[in-house]
């Protein structure tokens, strides 16, 4: 299978700016770039797949520029819903480094840029007369995210994000002979700005590629400003955890996440298909996603153990690795539960308990005024999810 189709197969392809990238990329040689804003000191699981789309370009012949956002990220992309709070400048450094070694160490990213170096030279006249002349208002207005914050309000600052997206790309295309930026099909809009752009200011041609954005089970965005985050780094979030998470995934979601999530082949994931379809009960489609991503991340013995460790607590057994909560101050079950996060408020908790399915200690309990005594226990919420609780 040739990359292009490997990628629709994948479902990795949303938008395309020409049809004259497909053969472009099955040619390979191209130099393309993603940018990353560093809001946070280490990537989390929804940033991983365009990671991973950058590795499948790059593994084909494709030439990696990871765009770190000194300058965008002082900024922020516009949100939907209120705007970014800004990063005191030790702890955006701090990000910047921490995502640097990340996409470095794991993707093999040909080049790392920081857009505050040509953006720093810029003053306001130059940036107005030069880039902002390009970009008519009502052409900004279409992007639905701005839309959106029209209604509630919208910054000039953040309203600019497009035109400095855009500009980077025109800079990494003259001077770094970049003709594609791929992303998520949220940053389509600042994306094809950038396009724009270097046709109007060069009369040459450039690409846009975008995914579509991976979403959970109840269809919201993955990512830390929709409060469910999974981190790559092992110390914000530990092995287990993410091991866990990705066993559990939905059945109508996991055969996704293994297309984009892993590396295996179309016969090894079409299998797994069937698996679903015949013994969903058994999970190994989960199990392997949970291992593969494991495995990428931290490497096969982690994975290995990861998966020991999940057999174990699965069988009974209470492990040192297995996630774990403190709760302070509470004893009844269902405050517990909803501070473990295994119930979103104490309605939902009660009607978990009443309908059993919820355990402690591999004991079923169905009496929502149930308190606990112990100092730690193992609560387990239906058969999938099991974690440690200790109260203080």
């Amino acid at each position: 299978m040739k990359l292009y189709d490997d990628l629709v197969w994948r479902g990795l392809i949303k938008d395309i700016s020409s049809p004259k990238l497909e053969e472009k990329l099955n040619k390979g040689g191209m130099t393309f770039y993603l940018g990353a804003d560093p809001s946070a000191d280490s990537l989390q699981l929804g940033q991983l797949s365009v990671f991973m789309l950058s590795k499948r370009l790059k593994d084909a012949g494709h030439r990696s520029i990871l765009l770190v956002g000194g300058a965008t990220g002082r900024i922020g992309d516009p949100r939907p819903t209120a705007e970014r709070t800004l990063i005191p400048d030790e702890v955006f450094n701090k990000n910047k480094e921490g995502i640097r070694k990340q996409v470095t160490s794991l993707f093999g990213c040909d080049e790392v840029v920081d857009n505050w170096d040509w953006s720093k030279e810029i003053n306001f006249v130059d940036y107005l007369r030069d880039y902002g002349k390009f970009f008519p208002v009502g052409y900004m207005l279409q992007r639905e995210t701005v839309r959106r914050r029209l209604e509630i309000g919208i910054t000039y600052a953040e309203f600019s994000y497009m035109i400095m997206q855009a500009l980077d790309f025109l800079w990494l295309f003259e001077n770094k002979a970049c003709t594609l930026q791929i992303g998520g099909s949220d940053q389509w809009g600042n994306i094809t700005a950038g396009v724009d752009l270097i046709r109007k200011k060069t009369g040459k041609e450039a690409y846009a590629l975008c995914m579509p954005l991976v979403t959970d089970k109840d269809g919201k965005k993955m990512g830390k400003s929709e409060g469910n985050a999974l981190w790559i780094d092992r110390n914000l979030t530990s092995e287990y955890e993410l091991y866990q998470y990705l066993v559990n995934t939905d059945d109508k979601d996991v055969i996704n996440y293994l297309k984009i999530f892993t590396f295996l082949s179309k016969d090894e994931i079409d299998e797994y298909e069937i698996k679903v379809k015949d013994n969903p009960e058994k999970r190994e489609a989960g199990k392997r996603l949970g291992f593969e991503v494991v495995k990428f991340l931290h490497g096969e013995d982690a994975a290995k153990k990861v998966q020991e460790t999940a057999e174990k607590v699965f069988s009974g057994e209470t492990t040192s690795e297995m996630l774990t909560k403190e709760i302070t101050g509470e004893t009844d079950i269902l405050s517990i539960l909803v501070n473990a996060g295994l119930a979103p408020s104490k309605s939902e908790a009660r009607r978990l308990v009443e309908q059993g399915g919820i355990s402690i200690d591999n004991e079923k309990i169905t009496n929502p005024s149930t308190k606990i005594s112990k100092s730690e226990c193992v609560l387990q919420k239906g058969k999938k999810t099991i974690i440690k609780v200790v109260i203080k």
